[in-house]
């Protein structure tokens, strides 16, 4: 086992860590080799308490994370594989880095600065062409330069990329870094930094899939949620923001009191049936660039409770409805093959189409600025 420090002071407490328990550990193994020939590796975050996060530099993708139940029973509540193979050949972009752009972009273009630009158009609900989670090769499917090491005495690993001019249409070379820190205060902390050389769209997060019952088990229609949020961004049939801020009250998508997911995921209600259940974006009634908590979850056999916490204006809730839909059988790491709505995601970002809406928050990052913002997802249980 070979570990690469951020400094001398983490060698020795990797040694110092294998014979305790109570102290972060940062290790690896090989993942295996991409259908390229890049050589993957795990890296495996545990706090003090004895939490997992499993990290591969194929995607940035969380592979494993591990939290314990109401009576201390741990269990990995991410969904995804154990082998490089699927992660490349069928993941639904299951816990990987999502950039430069996450979430939609109609149509696959946008204009800046009085130019046009095309990217591919790799999602078509109902027949409408548009860029999802920047195009066929997106930063999902890269392989990032990995730097594990303790960050101010807590487990963490650095990830950066370079993103050339024209990656995947994109203008501008972006230079990506990206922390994951499992802190001892039982949080997967993702810290997301970014500078261009040309003004160019960005919009980065992370994609976990959750189920807080443990992944492979069962649905996630018990979870019970909490969205700080009073509006959201209704779409068009192509799940495209129609540009309006729209109140959440007397819909399915009022979750400012707790709500089970599968209480109204069914609902007969025109955006429900465009996303096929939830796949929206949720409008945070937190001050846009202050972190705030934007959405709780509770997981009633576990006891299991996450909290949502970032920077970012909005929250993509997708509620797995299209995992097994597409006819691609997706057996995870327990050995079971996930089903419709078995997993949820709540991805921080900003809002879908915002290149193309001039009434959202702007995502264009400019020459000397930098892209900074944080997620944290935190766990406990009752």
């Amino acid at each position: 086992m070979k570990i690469r420090p951020f400094s001398l002071a983490f060698a020795a407490a990797s040694f110092a860590v294998l014979c305790s328990a109570v102290e972060p550990t940062v290790s690896l193994r090989s993942f295996g080799e991409t259908k390229n020939g890049e050589k993957a590796t795990i890296y495996t975050l545990t706090n003090k308490n004895g939490l997992k996060a499993e990290i591969t530099d194929y995607g940035g993708t969380v592979v494993r994370l591990i939290t314990p139940d109401r009576n201390g029973n741990m269990a990995d509540i991410a969904l995804g594989f154990d082998n490089l193979a699927d992660y490349e050949a069928k993941s639904p972009y299951f816990g990987c880095l999502v950039g430069r752009y996450g979430n939609r972009i109609a149509a696959g273009k946008f204009a800046l600065n009085g130019k046009t630009y095309i990217l591919a158009t790799n999602n078509e609900p109902a027949g409408m062409p548009c860029n999802l989670h920047g195009g066929n090769v997106g930063f999902d499917k890269k392989m990032w330069k990995a730097v594990p090491g303790l960050k101010n005495g807590e487990a963490a690993l650095k990830l950066s990329l370079t993103s050339p001019d024209g990656d995947e249409g994109f203008p501008g070379e972006l230079e990506v870094t990206v922390w994951y820190v499992l802190t001892n205060d039982d949080e997967l902390k993702i810290r997301y930094r970014a500078t261009t050389d040309k003004a160019t769209p960005v919009n980065l997060t992370n994609h976990l899939y959750f189920n807080l019952q443990g992944e492979g088990i069962g649905d996630i229609n018990g979870h019970v949620l909490t969205f700080h949020a009073s509006k959201y961004t209704p779409v068009n049939a192509g799940l495209i923001p129609t540009g309006k801020l729209a109140p959440v009250a007397g819909t399915p998508f009022d979750f400012t009191k707790p709500r089970a997911i599968g209480e109204r995921n069914n609902a007969d209600h025109e955006q429900i049936k465009f996303g096929g259940g939830y796949d929206h974006n949720w409008v945070l009634d937190k001050a846009y660039g202050e972190m705030g908590l934007a959405a709780e979850v509770y997981e009633p056999v576990s006891g299991r409770v996450m909290e949502v916490w970032t920077e970012e204006p909005g929250l993509q809730f997708y509620g797995g409805n299209f995992l097994e839909v597409d006819g691609v059988e997706r057996v995870g790491k327990s050995g079971v093959a996930y089903k419709h709505r078995t997993g949820f995601c709540l991805e921080t970002q900003h809002y879908p189409d915002s290149p193309n809406q001039k009434n959202f928050p702007s995502t264009i990052l400019k020459p000397g600025d930098t892209y900074r913002t944080t997620t944290i997802y935190k766990f406990s249980s009752r």
